[in-house]
């Protein structure tokens, strides 16, 4: 199942900066990590914004859910979810 997930990030202003450094450290191995394994499938940042728009590829609404609640910036997230399905006039063979 393929989901397009918009993650808002907001880090309070009063968070220590060394905690926040280190947690984005933390982040981006673990995206890494999801990335080689096929369930995080693309990201792209917005423009003018702590934020980016992803593609999941999981088995489940529950599988994506567990996989969002393990990202160490996941208590500082706004997350918005929409389900996809392949639209009939892609070309591309892939987009299930």
């Amino acid at each position: 199942m393929l989901f397009m997930v918009k993650m808002d990030v907001n880090i309070p202003a009063e968070f220590d900066a060394e905690k926040a450094t280190q947690l984005k450290f933390v982040e981006k191995n673990r995206f890494q990590e999801l990335q080689r394994s096929g369930k995080w499938r693309h990201i792209w940042r917005v423009v003018g914004q702590y934020a980016n728009v992803s593609i999941f590829d999981v088995e489940s609404n529950a599988e994506l859910h567990d996989l969002l609640v393990t990202l160490p910036l996941y208590p500082f997230m706004t997350v918005t979810v929409a389900p996809l399905c392949r639209h009939p006039s892609s070309i591309y063979e892939d987009d299930r």
